[in-house]
């Protein structure tokens, strides 16, 4: 493929943009697994795509305006085929899978990591549609990052090019904790199956793992053990009736080896998703488990079309473009591109990269061996426990890594008040990390710490006009002159949708000012507020960053010069 590319500006190139710089494999390639790998990779784009135009709209609504069509606009304002945080994740992780040619968790946090703060592999150059869990590892990662740097003495803007495998293995990559078990680990799960489909036993344990470093319950990890073992079977020919086969698991047993499917999941696999629909307890919901038995019941009855099925996933409607989404990962591998509908396929953003994608894990997975792999290698970790504090890595044997436990949620730090707005708010929580603008990314490793092998996929990497100077970073403050005060705030809260009137008093009383809401309020925050709904959470904190787009470039120090 091609060296990272930037526009003139030091913004990451987009997935569309970087057509002209696509290189192919030099090597044969099986059409066949081809045509269901690409249909896996493009009917996740599909269901992500047609679904974004009407998230988190309810039941209700999509039964007086079903989707019927691929359309623009909607809750996201994105052209016809713009597809969300789902695909951007799974082009992420399909980047990692095919330039590291094995399977490697921190280069894959890494390349979250640019998408959340750079926008890499997003379709509209920026992060939005995040959900607060992914949000929070991330954040946990980062802070991780900065802590191992220090304790092991790594050049800040070289952290993210680490090769040593050695020096990896004292990582702790689960940055999550149990009970996080949301659908966001499924949503991007399908580059794992379809690279190591010819070893399904790596490919079942990879899956599982794949969703552990940002999701940390075990429900998440069987979800995705289970859907991944689906999507392994169909990319190797099985029919559809034998993965509807409530002893489809039984059948398959060795893949999974000792770890028993969490009690929710073996209900699924059971086959609780073949019933009636909503109206029979189907809900297209963040809650993995949700997730899982809406997608398995929109393919249990989708008549061998994808176009019924994925429309049946988002008209189910809530978390409308995760389910279609997750729906399109097996029933594109099990129909293969070819059987998707042409209207919608010739149309989906970015299609010429995902296909070049999908080239690459075909040949790739083709050639991968568990014996040619490099380490660190298959390991049998599940959801477990938070670390001790102060534990960072250790032991990535795969002895060990059965022991290992997941690290505890992200921790902040305060910081000075700097503003009257702060004042008002008591202490500044901040995030243990250091903002990065756009143009702060990088082109390549140092020669000691590049990558092996060699990228053949675009990393998105740029160097900054100078090194990182970790012990003075710019900060970045936003402010729009068009949003100062709290009576600002609160009428933009208004213009989300009349739902939002319910958390008006609250930010009053909490004098939520415009400075306040687009450089303090998180997460964490809103719940103080009372937004005790994940969704409204997501849509204020997403709403949220397209202010930021709106925002000039102003830093601290500039802001303390003009006061």
């Amino acid at each position: 493929m091609t060296n990272s590319k930037f526009n003139t500006s030091g913004l990451i190139l987009k997935p569309d943009e970087l057509a002209n710089e696509l290189t192919y494999p030099d090597g044969d390639i099986d059409n066949e697994k081809l045509n269901r790998i690409h249909g896996s990779m493009i009917g996740m784009a599909l269901g992500d795509a047609l679904g974004a135009h009407v998230e988190f709209r309810p039941r209700h609504y999509m039964v007086v305006h079903p989707v019927k069509e691929l359309e623009g606009g909607g809750t996201w304002g994105l052209d016809k085929g713009q597809f969300t945080d789902d695909t951007s994740m799974a082009l992420c992780l399909a980047n990692s899978l095919i330039a590291r040619q094995y399977y490697e968790p921190y280069d894959q946090l890494v390349r979250y990591k640019w998408w959340y703060r750079d926008g890499y592999m997003s379709s509209t150059g920026r992060c939005f549609d995040i959900g607060s869990a992914t949000r929070q590892s991330l954040v946990e990662f980062e802070r991780r990052q900065k802590r191992f740097a220090t304790l092991h003495n790594i050049p800040i803007d070289e952290l993210d090019f680490l090769s040593d495998y050695e020096l990896l293995g004292k990582f702790e990559v689960n940055c999550s904790s149990e009970g996080v078990a949301g659908n966001g680990a499924l949503m991007r799960l399908t580059p794992v199956p379809l690279f190591f489909y010819k070893h399904p036993v790596e490919a079942v344990e990879y899956s599982g793992l794949s969703g552990l470093i940002t999701h940390g319950d075990k429900k998440a990890y069987d979800a995705c053990r289970y859907y991944g073992a689906l999507i392994v079977a169909a990319v190797n020919g099985v029919e559809k009736k034998k993965l509807l086969d409530k002893d489809f698991y039984t059948t398959y047993k060795e893949w999974f080896g000792d770890t028993a499917l969490h009690p929710d999941i073996q209900n699924i696999a059971n086959g609780s998703y073949q019933k009636g629909g909503y109206d029979k307890g189907i809900r297209g919901k963040g809650y993995i488990v949700d997730a899982l038995e809406a997608a398995l019941w929109a393919f249990w009855s989708d008549k061998d079309s994808f176009r019924d099925g994925v429309l049946a996933a988002v008209n189910l409607g809530d978390d409308t473009d995760t389910t279609a989404a997750i729906y399109g990962q097996l029933a594109g591998a099990c129909y293969g591109y070819n059987a998707l509908p042409e209207e919608w396929t010739t149309q989906i953003y970015a299609k010429e990269f995902i296909h070049c994608l999908s080239k690459w894990i075909t040949y790739e997975g083709t050639i991968w061996s568990p014996e040619k792999a490099k380490p660190p290698n298959i390991s049998n970790i599940t959801a477990s426990k938070p670390r001790e504090q102060g534990e960072i890595g250790g032991d990535r044997s795969p002895a060990a890594e059965r022991k290992q436990k997941s690290s505890s949620a992200a921790q902040k730090e305060t910081a000075e008040k700097i503003s009257e707005s702060t004042e008002m708010h008591g202490k500044l929580h901040v995030n243990d990390v250091e903002p990065r603008t756009r143009s702060r990314t990088f082109t390549k490793a140092p020669e000691s710490l590049k990558l092996a092998p060699d990228d053949k996929l675009p990393s998105n990497r740029t160097n900054s006009a100078g090194k990182y100077d970790s012990a003075c970073p710019r900060t970045r403050l936003y402010f729009l002159d068009t949003l100062k005060s709290t009576a600002d705030v609160c009428k933009w809260l208004l213009s989300l949708d009349k739902q939002y009137k319910n958390y008006v008093n609250t930010f009053k009383e909490k004098n939520v000012d415009g400075y306040w809401l687009l450089n303090q309020v998180n997460d964490e925050s809103l719940l103080d507020y009372g937004v005790k709904d994940g969704e409204h959470r997501r849509v204020i904190l997403n709403g949220i960053e397209n202010l930021k787009q709106k925002c000039p470039q102003r830093f601290a120090e500039e802001t303390d010069r003009q006061t």
